[in-house]
């Protein structure tokens, strides 16, 4: 099989895995979110450390502790990601998966927007007019809700200020999470002491399975990365930000047909005019690239891209 196919095999399944999650997460929504949380901070870790152990990667994690330039990003990014990570599980438990799934279909919008305010990138014409299509139909909803819809707030913002930890940071995807996974371990495991000592802890309540579901979410956590990282390194990055788009639609799928959430018709307004957006900007990102990339490059390898790297999509 061409090394293009096997990596667009890779990417996709990486995109469905993310996309699928959260039927996961309702197996073992008997728990609160914190404790699925600190459970999955603790958990990732392990798997993460295996993983480092593996593939011999620990002289790349000290390097990255031994760099303030990498070590400092990283550590936000760890403060952002568990907020991500939790924002996330709660709208799941919460039956707000659709609210999710608008958090991560604006994403790759605001990351563009971080990039004008924060990094003096330009924008032309058309994304302007993505982002201010996006803005308006937020605007819509929180009109509608009388309240913004915090959930895709909160997500979206601890995503897009990851992604530019993580352009600060320039650490592989292995050894980076390595690194904010270790750094939030210690207050994860603190998390789980108190519940266990005030007697609140559930993931022990429901039986064996119900206790080896909530271990293997530090698998969960790492498969789709090793897949998009296989996928990273045979097809461009355009490839792998259009398959970006698979997981919020299968989650909005997930949240209206599968768990029946409830869909106004101002909220379907706001949606198609984010799909608009997105259509807007896809379509004005394509040629752009086509036109910069360097003549020179291999096909299989990575292309920069203006979007938020996809391989720090953990839900």
């Amino acid at each position: 099989m061409p090394e293009q196919r096997r990596g667009f095999l890779f990417g996709l399944a990486s995109y469905l895995f993310w996309g699928l999650v959260p039927l996961y997460w309702k197996l073992i929504s008997s728990s609160g979110a914190v404790e699925l949380l600190a459970h999955r901070i603790v958990w990732s870790l392990v798997t993460i450390a295996g993983l480092v152990l593996v593939r011999r990667r620990f002289g790349q994690v000290r390097a990255l502790l031994a760099n303030p330039r990498s070590r400092w990003p990283l550590i936000a990014g760890s403060v952002l990601i568990t907020v991500n990570w939790g924002g996330y599980i709660w709208s799941v438990n919460n039956d707000r998966i659709i609210e999710a799934s608008l958090g991560y279909f604006i994403t790759p919008l605001f990351t563009v927007l971080l990039g004008v305010l924060l990094l003096k990138e330009r924008l032309r014409p058309a994304q302007w007019v993505a982002v201010v299509i996006a803005f308006i139909a937020v605007a819509g909803m929180t009109i509608e809700n009388g309240r913004p819809p915090w959930i895709a707030l909160i997500l979206t913002f601890s995503f897009g200020f990851y992604g530019l930890a993580k352009k600060k940071a320039n650490a592989g995807a292995l050894e980076g999470m390595a690194v904010e996974s270790a750094t939030v371990a210690p207050l994860a495991l603190l998390a789980i002491a108190i519940l266990g000592a005030h007697g609140t802890s559930t993931v022990t309540d429901h039986g064996p399975g119900y206790f080896i579901l909530v271990l293997l979410t530090g698998p969960l956590t790492a498969i789709p990365l090793l897949l998009f990282g296989a996928a990273a390194t045979r097809i461009s990055m355009t490839t792998l930000g259009l398959l970006n788009y698979l997981t919020p639609v299968i989650q909005f799928l997930l949240g209206t047909l599968v768990f029946h959430e409830h869909m106004s018709p101002i909220r379907w307004t706001g949606f198609t005019l984010v799909w608009l957006a997105l259509a807007v900007f896809t379509a004005d990102s394509l040629p752009h690239h086509h036109r910069t990339r360097p003549t020179n490059t291999p096909t299989n390898s990575p292309q920069p891209s203006t979007q938020l790297d996809p391989r720090t999509l953990y839900q």
